[in-house]
C-alpha cells in the first residue's frame, strides 16, 4: 500500500531525539529556543515563539488581540475546522467567505463581508500556495474608518486593538512553510503568522506550531515575544529554563494564562528537518508534483493545482488534483476504485459550513459556491520526501484507471 504522507523519520531524527532525552531536559529548554532563533532566520523575522500546535497559537493570538464576544473574524470557508474553531474558542463569531480557483481566500469576498465588528481576518494557505496576503492587509488598511476598537482592552498593559487600529491579519500558514510571496519566504507578510509542524506536514515536530511576529510600529517583536512566552506557560513571569540559573526559583503569575509551549523533543526534530529543508525536503516535492503535472496537465478530465505564478510559489505540501467533470458523488467513487489499487489518497477539505457543528450554527454550503465546486472535485494525492519516482507512476496510473472506471 503506498500511504498517503508518512513523517520523515531516519536515524539523523532518531539521534537527535535521543540525546535530548539522555541530556535530562526534555521540556521547553534550548533546544527550543535555538530552533525559535532558526525559524526566525529561515523566515527572516525579527522573532519566532515555538509552541505545541498551530491551532492553540492561533487562538493565543486572537486572546492576545482581546477578541471576544460580539466580534468578527473572517475565514475561508474552505479550510480546515481549527481556523474556525478557534474563533469560536474566544466567543467570536467566524464570518465565512468563499475562494478563488487556487482555493484561498477571495480579498474582494473578505472586503464584502467587513463590518464595524470585524477584529480579526485569517487568510489561509491551502495546500502550500500562499493566499493573496498583501490584498487581504489592504483591505483590512482600508477598513481602519470604520474598525471600532475595544476602548477599555487591557493585555500586558497595553490595548493592542487601539494601536493598530485596524483588523488584524493572522495568516493560517498551516501548509505553507518554505513557499514564497514575492521571492521572500512565507513569515512576515501579515501581521502574524502561524505555522503548524503537524506529522503530515512538510517540517515536522510530530505535534507543533510556530508564530512569526510582523506588526508594524509601535509594535516591538520582543514585547511581543515575551508576552507569548508568558502566556504559553500559564502566565508565568518565568520559563524553566530562566529558573535554572542558581537561586532564580522565584517566579511570579502575571495572568491566568495557558499551557501551549513546545519541548525540547519536538525542537530537536525540527531541526533536524529545518536543516535538510531547502536542501532535500522541498525540491523532492516540488519534483513529484511536477510530475504528476506532466501526467495531469495536458488531459481534459483534470485540473491541475496552481503551485506557482509571478510572486508567489506553494511549499509543495499537497498536489490537490481536480476531476473537471465529476460530481461529489463520482469523486469519492474515484477515491474507492484507487483505493483499490491500493494507493493512498485523501480530500482537502471538507468545507466548513458541510461539517455538522457549523451546518447547526446556520452556515449554508449554498452560499460558497466555488468552495463546493473545488471541494466536490478534489482528491489530494500523496506527496512526501520516501516517494520513489516508481510509486508516483503507480499513483498516476491508479489515478487514471480510476477515472475511466467512473466517468468512462
Amino acid at each position: 500500500m503506498i500511504p498517503f504522507a508518512p513523517p520523515r523519520i531516519d536515524e539523523r531524527t532518531i539521534q537527535a531525539v535521543t540525546e535530548v532525552l539522555r541530556s535530562g531536559w526534555i521540556t521547553t529548554g534550548p533546544q527550543t529556543k535555538e530552533f525559535e532563533k532558526r525559524l526566525a532566520v529561515y523566515c527572516a523575522a525579527e522573532k519566532v515563539i515555538a509552541l505545541n500546535s498551530w491551532t492553540n497559537a492561533g487562538e493565543l493570538v486572537l486572546r492576545w488581540f482581546g477578541i471576544g464576544p460580539g466580534d468578527e473574524v473572517i475565514v475561508p470557508a474552505y479550510t480546515y475546522c481549527a481556523t474556525a474553531n478557534i474563533v469560536k474558542h474566544v466567543g467570536a463569531k467566524p464570518v465565512m467567505v468563499d475562494v478563488l480557483d487556487d482555493f484561498t481566500m477571495d480579498p474582494e469576498a473578505v472586503r464584502n463581508a467587513m463590518t464595524p465588528r470585524t477584529k480579526c481576518i485569517i487568510p489561509v494557505d491551502i495546500g502550500g500556495m500562499p493566499a493573496r496576503v498583501a490584498e487581504i492587509v489592504k483591505v483590512a488598511e482600508d477598513s481602519c474608518a470604520w474598525f471600532i476598537p475595544a476602548v477599555n482592552l487591557r493585555v500586558g498593559g497595553s490595548n493592542p486593538q487601539m494601536r493598530l487600529g485596524r483588523a488584524l491579519v493572522l495568516s493560517d500558514a498551516a501548509h505553507s512553510f518554505g513557499a514564497r510571496i514575492a521571492d521572500k519566504p512565507v513569515g512576515t507578510q501579515a501581521d502574524i503568522t502561524g505555522f503548524s509542524f503537524h506529522a503530515v506536514k512538510n517540517l515536522t515536530t510530530a505535534e507543533g506550531g510556530a508564530l512569526a511576529f510582523a506588526l508594524p510600529p509601535p509594535f516591538k517583536a520582543e514585547e511581543l515575544y515575551a508576552w507569548f512566552n508568558t502566556m504559553s506557560l500559564h502566565g508565568q513571569s518565568k520559563d524553566a529554563l530562566a529558573k535554572t540559573t542558581p537561586g532564580a526559583w522565584r517566579y511570579d503569575v502575571e495572568a491566568a494564562g495557558w499551557k501551549c509551549n513546545m519541548t525540547d523533543i519536538q525542537a530537536a526534530i525540527g531541526m533536524v528537518e529545518l536543516e535538510r529543508y531547502d536542501r532535500e525536503t522541498l525540491p523532492r516535492r516540488k519534483a513529484i508534483c511536477e510530475r504528476y503535472d506532466a501526467a495531469f496537465a495536458k488531459d481534459p478530465r483534470f485540473m491541475v493545482p496552481l503551485l506557482k505564478e509571478a510572486g508567489r510559489e506553494s511549499s509543495y505540501h499537497l498536489y490537490m488534483l481536480r476531476v473537471n467533470e465529476a460530481t461529489e458523488d463520482q469523486r469519492d467513487a474515484i477515491i474507492s476504485a484507487i483505493a483499490k489499487q491500493e494507493v493512498s489518497v485523501n480530500v482537502h477539505f471538507i468545507p466548513l459550513p458541510m461539517l455538522s457543528f457549523y451546518k447547526a450554527a446556520g452556515y449554508r454550503m449554498e452560499d460558497y459556491p466555488r468552495t463546493f465546486q473545488h471541494y466536490s472535485r478534489e482528491i489530494s494525492l500523496p506527496v512526501y520526501f520516501d516517494l520513489t519516482d516508481e510509486q508516483v507512476d503507480t499513483v498516476i496510473a491508479a489515478v487514471i484507471a480510476a477515472v475511466n472506471e467512473v466517468m468512462g
